[in-house]
């Protein structure tokens, strides 16, 4: 097996015993080799099999089947708790399994079918995330992800074929997921960086980045075009930030950070870059290759809401610490009135209001709280119950603020909590990092049953869903 390129430290491209290109996963797997060297077999975690292996085609057919077993048994649980609206996302490679087909795969399509049947069976709202931090590998090793431009007309003839499928049934959609994490590379960008310099990363991710500006804005032309009844929003990872002290340098320090955190947002919503960032532009020796028609296409793409997750806040300083706060896209210090989560975030429920009151104010467009939860440490008892009450305090505490930023003239459209049901944690790859209303009997390893038990907290939403958030 040989060695072609490394993707970061644990990623490589090899060439296989049969002369055809696989992905391997290995701590350090390709650290100081070079192209045609042998791969260290024992470093090898995980192979990715290429498209030809029939045994893993039929593989991949049998987990399809047994996810969609499985998610409509979910919607049933979620319609027995109230849910008026689910949100999920909708994988590119599902529907273009290399991203460069012109027709797309029917069968990814009918999965999707029989989800959004199963939300109308029992009256929810599907809200669809068109790309959550994925897109087809082909895109990543044909073009090196959202770096090229040429990745833009793949992607709207995906989200065309998910407007035209499906209009008049999804009504709210969602471009692209927390898309700030696109400064931080890979994971929103699928384009490689790891062996560029710090001056040519910044360059490379921004480009991407403006790549998914134009490829969003272009998407909302689609939607307001095919189906001028439903909406389309961005989303942001928010990360609210207070100044660490009255000093005005720290003042300055926190609004900054505030400032670099809107700017997605305000490429989105405002449909121009801001003017602050000129100076960051200026100061990283970033240059953006702009088409003629990009301005306008910014203009004329603006979303029709914002929505966002919020999970913790932190405080800024501008003082040099190594004392930073655990956290979802983590960018200061952790607030010392504050408690924290088992995994170190920071709960924040009246950072909430501030957020909600700061960008209704900075956009006057409807705000959407897509993602908000504590992820946890659950013990399951004797008698198979969760008496999650540190959740439902969490919960309390969140929709409390939100019912006071209503009150403060905000207008807030929805809310939907970050895994209703357990999942695999993208922070950490922990099942153990718990979220749901309903447990899902799977450790860390992968080992368990996969039954599904009702935790204290599915039975106190379901009440706040009935009555609208008057009984918490």
């Amino acid at each position: 097996m040989r060695f072609l390129k490394s993707y970061n430290n644990s990623v490589a491209l090899v060439e296989n015993e049969q002369g055809k290109e696989e992905i391997v996963i290995g701590k350090g797997i390709g650290f100081g080799l070079k192209k045609g060297d042998q791969i260290d077999q024992e470093k090898i975690e995980r192979r990715f099999i290429t498209a030809e292996d029939q045994e893993s085609i039929m593989q991949l057919k049998d987990i399809s089947a047994k996810t969609l077993e499985l998610t409509t048994k979910v919607i049933k649980l979620f319609s027995e708790m109230g849910f008026k609206a689910f949100r999920l996302s909708v994988a590119w490679a599902r529907i273009f399994p290399t991203g460069l087909e012109e027709p797309p795969n029917e069968k990814g399509l009918a999965f999707y079918d029989k989800v959004f049947a199963t939300c109308k069976k029992y009256n929810i709202e599907p809200i669809v995330t068109i790309s959550h931090y994925e897109m087809p590998l082909k895109l990543t090793l044909k073009y090196n992800g959202w770096a090229s431009r040429e990745v833009i007309e793949h992607f709207t003839r995906y989200t065309k074929v998910l407007f035209e499928r499906y209009r008049g049934i999804v009504k709210y959609w969602m471009t692209f997921n927390e898309i700030n994490a696109a400064s931080m590379g890979f994971v929103g960008t699928g384009a490689i960086d790891a062996e560029l310099s710090e001056k040519e990363t910044l360059n490379l991710r921004y480009q991407a980045l403006h790549h998914q500006f134009i490829a969003s804005a272009l998407a909302v032309k689609q939607l307001h075009k095919l189906d001028s009844n439903a909406k389309i929003g961005c989303m942001l990872a928010r990360m609210q930030t207070y100044p660490a002290t009255p000093d005005p340098a720290d003042v300055r320090v926190a609004q900054a950070n505030d400032q670099f955190n809107l700017f997605f947002t305000d490429v989105q919503v405002r449909g121009q870059y801001p003017n602050f960032m000129n100076r960051f532009f200026k100061e990283h020796e970033i240059t953006l290759n702009f088409a003629p028609e990009d301005t306008a296409i910014l203009a004329e793409g603006k979303v029709d809401y914002l929505s966002f997750s919020y999970y913790m806040s932190t405080i800024s300083s501008a003082k040099d610490t190594t004392d930073q706060a655990l956290g979802n896209f983590s960018l200061g210090r952790p607030n010392p009135y504050l408690e924290t989560s088992d995994w170190g975030w920071q709960i924040d429920p009246i950072g909430l209001r501030i957020a909600l009151n700061e960008m209704w104010d900075r956009y006057q467009v409807p705000l959407f709280i897509v993602e908000n939860r504590l992820g946890a440490l659950d013990e399951l008892t004797s008698d198979g119950k969760i008496h999650d009450d540190y959740r439902i305090d969490y919960l309390r505490k969140h929709i409390e603020q939100m019912k006071l930023a209503i009150g403060d003239g905000v207008k807030l459209m929805g809310y939907t909590t970050w895994g209703p049901i357990d999942l695999i944690s993208a922070s950490t790859s922990e099942m153990s990092k718990r979220y749901g209303f309903i447990y899902v009997d799977q450790d860390d390893e992968g080992n368990g049953t996969l039954k599904r038990i009702r935790k204290d907290s599915f039975y106190w939403y379901q009440q706040v869903i009935a009555s609208n958030g008057e009984k918490l």
